[in-house]
């Protein structure tokens, strides 16, 4: 499989008798929850998420195959050598199928890899973005066990020595970055346990790594620059389906200033409402907080509709954080990524400002879905 860099639109590998539509009915995004076919029946098939384990590293920054659903997720604001300011998402599924399990043979797709990587240039207006989804089969796509390294073709996300490295190749542009941890990783929920609704058995192992120092090349067009900035790692798994009565989700992961770390989460329903909400607050210095549901408000602002799928974003918001309120403001309004090649989700992922009293106090990344429909993942 050769993938050059105008290689844009990603392929699904059908094996045996399975059917290139029955794989794509296997794909799905959901932060904390993902939906393969017939995912009631298939409930058994995976590992359930528990309370109680514990989440050892750096074993546990690898692949875990016995779930259903898996992904590292970096987003991050960089600075060039001009002083532009962009933001960039790189991020990197790993969907078990529940397909071919009896199967000996190596092409049974039993795993599936899927990649997204985005650039937020407010020179463009847009963000620019790629995708790609391939069968699990080394050498061509994989994620590892026991240590991060996820990778389809030239495209790569891995870890050594406590330093990661992303290394990504598109049409309009390239992306090679080394990422290096503040401190430890930042277990959100119960010591890593997240629920996600009123239920506990809907929950994911959920670990952060906030506050990256960023250095490395990207290209962009015809430009080719040195970068620097910080940026934000989730690493996520579960074998849990979105429940019928959550629309969708939003999200923050925020760098602060002084050093500290704000995620928040609320899952909505389809009228808007919070069906749950969880948060992980860590100011600079101090040990971090978790927040319950009562402890956090997400209250929608400015309303940006896409001249592409016409949905309507709330691209600036008002959060109350234990008491604390915050403003976000995103870098630029059209950050809407279409994943239906893939995943097929569309969501908002996007480069945004954090604000306390008017002051901005750090940056980090917005993530909003269920507004072009509902989560679902086709």
């Amino acid at each position: 499989m050769q993938y050059g860099r105008r290689t844009l639109l990603p392929r699904i590998l059908a094996a045996g008798s399975v059917s290139k539509a029955g794989l794509l009915l296997g794909l799905a995004l959901a932060l904390g929850f993902a939906l393969i076919p017939s995912p009631r029946a298939l409930a058994n098939d995976f590992a359930r998420v528990l309370e109680g384990y514990r989440i050892d590293f750096p074993e546990d920054s690898g692949a875990h195959p016995d779930f259903r659903t898996e992904w590292w997720y970096i987003t991050g604001w960089i600075t060039d050598d001009q002083g532009h300011e962009r933001g960039f998402q790189v991020t990197f599924f790993r969907i078990g199928t529940g397909i071919g399990a009896d199967n000996p043979s190596r092409f049974a797709p039993r795993q599936l890899i899927i990649a997204h990587a985005a650039l937020a240039d407010p020179a463009s207006g847009h963000l620019l973005h790629a995708e790609r989804a391939e069968r699990a089969l080394d050498p061509i796509s994989g994620a590892a066990v026991g240590r991060t390294h996820a990778w389809i073709a030239d495209w790569s996300l891995s870890l050594k020595d406590d330093t990661y490295r992303t290394i990504i190749q598109t049409d309009r542009f390239d992306l090679d970055l080394t990422l290096i941890p503040s401190g430890p990783p930042l277990l959100n929920g119960q010591a890593g346990f997240s629920q996600k609704t009123p239920d506990p058995a809907n929950a994911s192992y959920y670990y952060s790594r906030p506050q990256l120092a960023v250095n490395g090349k990207l290209r962009l067009d015809d430009q080719s620059l040195y970068v620097n900035g910080s940026a934000w790692l989730d690493h996520e798994w579960s074998s849990e389906i979105l429940p019928d009565n959550a629309q969708g989700w939003d999200w923050i992961g925020m760098n602060l200033y002084d050093g500290g770390s704000l995620m928040a989460f609320r899952m909505r329903r389809p009228d808007g409402s919070a069906l749950w909400a969880g948060g992980t607050l860590r100011q600079g210095g101090k040990a971090a907080q978790i927040l319950a549901p009562d402890q956090l408000r997400f209250k929608p602002g400015r309303l940006w509709q896409s001249p592409r799928t016409g949905a309507d974003y709330p691209v600036e918001w008002e959060i109350e954080a234990n008491g604390r309120r915050f403003a976000l403001r995103p870098l630029m309004d059209d950050q809407e990524l279409d994943g239906r090649s893939s995943t097929g989700n569309v969501y908002w992922e996007g480069a945004t400002r954090l604000f306390e009293d008017g002051r901005e106090i750090g940056r980090g990344y917005l993530e909003m879905t269920g507004y072009w429909q509902k989560a679902t993942g086709l």
